[in-house]
């Protein structure tokens, strides 16, 4: 009867072992996810700001304003990481519309307010990437925990899923507004 326990101990100790190792993985997904969220809620601050700054200087379609407006409000309710990524594509494709746009107004890109929303845009987006790349470190760390063995029979076992990477949609998005 002892030699029974003796050799599923060491199992027993295994399977604890990687689910642990499953958690802490889940974890970091879940902390990088709240790094990329925290930087897109300091871009969605100075969104509003932008606008303003823009809209003393330029008469061009409001629609663009208020269409960047909504996709703000609707990408900070977003539930789901995937959700939220695809509002956030859509958000920076209309900032960068709008800085294009504000490209045509000499005396706006000169505007000391411009300027300083620019350069804290860009310093926002930066570090959006950073946290872009820390995240997908940690769903590929996790994805791969989750998809080898002998990890995956207990991450089966625990119903462990494999999370989505935060994506580029376009090339655009992977190089910050140049400030001139």
């Amino acid at each position: 009867m002892e030699i029974p326990l003796l050799l599923l101990l060491p199992l027993v100790v295994w399977a604890i072992v990687i689910y642990n190792k499953l958690v802490r993985d889940r974890n970091r997904v879940l902390a990088a996810w709240s790094d990329i969220d925290v930087q897109l809620k300091r871009r969605h601050d100075l969104v509003p700001k932008l606008v303003e700054a823009i809209r003393q200087y330029a008469d061009f379609e409001r629609s663009t304003l208020d269409h960047i407006t909504h996709l703000r409000s609707a990408a900070g309710a977003a539930r789901t990481p995937q959700e939220r990524e695809r509002l956030e594509v859509d958000l920076s494709d209309q900032v960068r519309s709008l800085l294009l746009l504000a490209e045509a107004y000499p005396e706006l890109k000169s505007g000391e307010q411009y300027l300083q929303l620019l350069q804290q845009l860009s310093e926002v987006e930066n570090h959006i990437q950073y946290a872009r790349r820390y995240y997908n470190g940690a769903v590929r760390n996790l994805n791969v925990r989750i998809d080898s063995f002998p990890d995956l029979l207990i991450a089966r076992l625990f119903r462990f899923l494999p999370a989505r990477f935060f994506e580029l949609q376009s090339v655009v998005e992977a190089d910050p507004p140049e400030i001139h």
